[in-house]
């Protein structure tokens, strides 16, 4: 193998990795918050709410992510591309940016699947921590935010670890609509060179090295948070 390549190509590779981060932190945020509304309205007893949560993450999680992709990328955008007034808008700078409905895509896709889980870790907190505060005339708001969410995302940091792993190799699927992420750095370098596996090879060097620091960034925040002990 031949890795001669690499001081000619790397200028292409550190953008691109800004890239991969941006998607990350980005669809992250926006998919956790997401997720959150999702689990809390996955164990409502409000069938108005209950319902249609479910057929939301049934659908996500049952169609494929780049299907999703596609569906934003050419279905959005080729509508907002056919109104002149969005095009003349300050927003058509975003909505032609194959970025951003990446972004979308993998944010609906944390959503559902990181509500879930979170669904389950609401359900997995003893019910008697929750039914003191109530006890105590602890508002729901107030309760939700300080005892029940944090115990629950307590008892799935392994699980939301796993998660971030996944969405971040999950972003690969960008380099699918022009967007110059790792892999789309890979596949340019490779254009160029006629190089098959080396520019491959350095990929997934660097989803490696990105998956091993995630993981250890949730150990050392488990390592920091109380460990609960029942009375």
């Amino acid at each position: 193998m031949d890795f001669e390549w690499l001081s000619t190509y790397q200028s292409y590779f550190l953008p691109a990795l800004q890239t991969t981060l941006a998607l990350l932190l980005y669809s992250g945020v926006l998919g956790f918050a997401l997720a959150i509304a999702v689990g809390f309205a996955r164990v409502s007893t409000n069938p108005l709410i209950a319902l249609p949560s479910l057929a939301f993450t049934n659908t996500i999680r049952g169609t494929p992510l780049l299907v999703q992709i596609y569906v934003l990328y050419y279905g959005l955008g080729m509508l907002f591309a056919e109104y002149p007034a969005v095009r003349d808008s300050f927003l058509w700078e975003y909505l032609r940016d194959g970025f951003w409905y990446v972004v979308l895509a993998l944010a609906v896709s944390v959503g559902a699947y990181v509500g879930e889980v979170i669904r389950g870790g609401l359900r997995g907190v003893p019910k008697g921590e929750l039914e003191a505060a109530s006890a105590l005339g602890m508002p729901w708001g107030l309760m939700v935010r300080r005892i029940w969410l944090p115990r629950a995302l307590q008892i799935l940091l392994p699980s939301l670890a796993g998660e971030t792993v996944l969405l971040l190799k999950s972003t690969a699927l960008a380099s699918t609509v022009a967007v110059m992420d790792v892999l789309g750095a890979a596949n340019f370098v490779r254009t160029q060179t006629l190089r098959t596996y080396e520019p491959l090879l350095v990929t997934a060097a660097l989803y490696l090295v990105l998956a091993l620091l995630i993981e250890w960034g949730f150990r050392r925040i488990g390592r920091r948070l109380p460990t609960h002990r029942p009375l």
